[in-house]
């Protein structure tokens, strides 16, 4: 097959107006190959959006997974960051944290899910981030187990706060959840101080399989990059679809 039809992208710019976060927010919704709004689709939710689009080339990886692997096609709805705000807003303990989960719940659901024919059982709605946006994404999917069964997390921020979340929970047997975390990511500079990821990984880990996750764990050598993040992401995405 010609490459040019893995670079073909339908992506549609959508804004979400919000009352919670008081302002609209950019969604990038990309359409994969054959679309139909007859037929209903698997749904991948991501944060950063944007960067999933540019830096994880996730429309390109759906294409190739479609045409080459006979993956069923999905909807991805990447939501875009706003930097200022982004720390504050994807953080347990950041001051926006609430809203912006309530925002995602409760605006930006129905939204797609009026103007597109994306599945909604917990099962067909996968939730995707890097870093922090790994963090959200498994805090959406505890506090909303109705919501979201399944969670990519590349490199996830899972913290004191995240390890505390999750000990909080008795069985995580209706949770599926992708972990991939970089052996070089021992000390990661980020604007709240210095951590050890692979650590942080690696204890939640054990919380995690302790309570029944569904989990698929990868610890491979890699920095905390898109570079690194890019080419993991396909074989995440054919584990939930």
């Amino acid at each position: 097959m010609d490459d040019s039809f893995y670079y073909k992208r339908n992506i549609v710019k959508e804004l979400v107006p919000s009352s919670i976060l008081g302002e609209s927010r950019t969604v990038r919704i990309s359409l994969p190959p054959g679309y139909q709004e007859l037929i209903t689709y698997p749904v991948i939710y991501c944060q950063d959006g944007e960067q999933f689009i540019n830096f994880g080339r996730i429309a390109t990886h759906m294409n190739r997974l479609v045409y080459d692997e006979g993956v069923e096609p999905a909807i991805i709805v990447c939501v875009d960051t706003i930097t200022a705000v982004r720390t504050s807003e994807y953080a347990p303990d950041g001051a926006l944290f609430e809203d912006y989960c309530r925002f995602f719940t409760q605006e930006l659901l129905p939204f797609v899910e009026q103007k597109y024919p994306v599945r909604t059982s917990q099962s067909e709605r996968i939730l995707a981030g890097d870093s922090l946006g790994g963090t959200v994404s498994l805090h959406l999917a505890l506090d909303y187990r109705d919501l979201f069964g399944k969670v990519i997390s590349l490199s996830g921020a899972f913290l004191q706060s995240t390890q505390e979340r999750i000990a909080k929970e008795a069985d995580l047997s209706w949770l599926k959840l992708y972990m991939l975390i970089g052996l070089e990511e021992q000390e990661v500079i980020t604007e709240r101080g210095t951590f050890d990821f692979l650590e942080a990984n690696r204890q939640t880990r054990e919380l995690l399989e302790a309570r029944n996750c569904q989990l698929t764990y990868f610890e491979k050598q890699g920095k905390h990059l898109w570079g690194f993040w890019q080419h993991e992401l396909p074989a995440a995405m054919k584990l939930f679809l």
